[in-house]
């Protein structure tokens, strides 16, 4: 904590060093975290420095320097968090971008990229975490983070497609509802012949809509492809990374990129970090949940867990769960929860660092590695 608050200190003397220069003004403040990076913390530093020459403040948190970007020096990964959390809280940083985070349920992210035949921005909602277990409300939530973020950067009135995946229809369903009761929502349509909301690959590359809604893991690997194919796949050049994680539970905008990112694609992700938390994402995020929920959201919802609950078991008494069990696919979380709770084990579902976890005690840890192996959750 020590060197933490060391850490502070220094950008408060960075602060007063360029009030005396007039170097700050109202630009907004992004941090960086560059540890981690398959390309080397040098290409994160390029990126810092490409988006500091065009007004943007960057405190970068790693171990090298460049000149141009402030350097707040971090020798972990763990270090680099709680500074960047830290900077956040405090807001010294109005944004920060990062190769990974621990978002909890609920929160996504909204990876942005130009459509290869078009060259039309493309918002891929989502890319990374998940906001709901749910297959179908997840895709709903989706659409609503967005349509959020489209207009946090600029985008005044996004058209909505769904990718032609599994819960495609059931989605456009809860969403044209949701229109037909008041939420203002404008659908895109296929260049197909057939037309209609949902999408298919050509669509994809040609950006037919604004906002293509999608389940993370499928934006996940979209997003790659699309950003990487120029290079073979191995460095990412196009596009401004997986965005900013948006949804029930945000704290702060903090961006994704990968480590395979390169730094154009870096630099990008920096502005639209930026663009996004300048023209409050948070506060767009909420109006649009508020109209959403006013249009009937809560109960379209309600009535799908109703569907779907029965058979389901009696939550065991709570316990303190700090143990995690990984390896469980995010479709399938809810369940592996519920076949535990069948057990008398109590758990919870969550987002750890590397994807979906089961929390559960540590006294219960063995017994539900054990349950959930012989469940088929997680290999053996």
């Amino acid at each position: 904590m020590e060197s933490i608050k060391r850490e502070i200190a220094s950008v408060f003397e960075e602060l007063a060093r360029g009030l005396e220069t007039g170097k700050l003004g109202n630009d907004p403040t992004v941090a960086v975290i560059g540890l981690g990076s398959e390309l080397g913390e040098t290409t994160v530093l390029e990126g810092c420095l490409e988006a500091a020459n065009q007004g943007i403040r960057v405190l970068y948190l790693g171990t090298e320097k460049i000149e141009g970007v402030t350097t707040l020096p971090c020798d972990c990964v763990d270090q680099s968090f709680s500074l960047m959390e830290e900077l956040l809280k405090t807001g010294e940083a109005d944004a920060a971008v990062a190769m990974h985070y621990p978002f909890p349920i609920g929160v996504t992210t909204i990876g942005k990229i130009k459509a290869p035949a078009t060259g039309r921005d493309l918002y891929l909602a989502a890319t990374t975490g998940t906001s709901s277990t749910d297959r179908v409300e997840a895709l709903v939530l989706n659409a609503i983070a967005g349509i959020a973020t489209a207009k946090a950067d600029g985008i005044q009135a996004p058209t909505v497609g769904i990718l032609n995946l599994d819960g495609a229809r059931q989605s456009e369903l809860v969403l044209k509802t949701l229109q037909a009761q008041g939420y203002p929502i404008s659908f895109a349509r296929s260049v197909r012949a057939d037309g209609g909301a949902i999408m298919r690959g050509n669509d994809v590359l040609l950006a037919s809509q604004d906002v293509l809604v999608l389940d993370s893991l499928t934006g996940n690997a979209m997003l790659k492809i699309l950003s990487a194919y120029s290079s073979g796949g191995n460095l990412e050049t196009m596009g401004a990374g997986y965005g900013p994680g948006v949804g029930q539970g945000m704290d702060g905008v903090i961006a994704i990129i990968s480590r395979a990112s390169g730094a154009p694609v870096i630099a990008e992700s920096i502005r639209y970090a930026a663009r996004t938390a300048g023209n409050k994402i948070e506060a767009i995020y909420q109006k649009e949940q508020e109209l959403a929920r006013q249009a009937g959201l809560d109960r379209l919802l309600e009535e799908r867990k109703k569907q779907g609950s029965a058979g389901q078991v009696a939550q065991p008494p709570k316990e303190v769960v700090t143990e995690q069990i990984e390896g469980i696919d995010v479709l399938a979380l809810e369940d592996a929860v519920q076949l535990l709770w069948s057990k008398a084990i109590y758990a919870e579902s969550g987002m750890g660092c590397t994807g979906p976890i089961v929390r559960v005690s540590s006294l219960k840890l063995d017994d539900a590695i054990d349950i959930l192996n012989q469940g088929g959750f997680i290999g053996g």
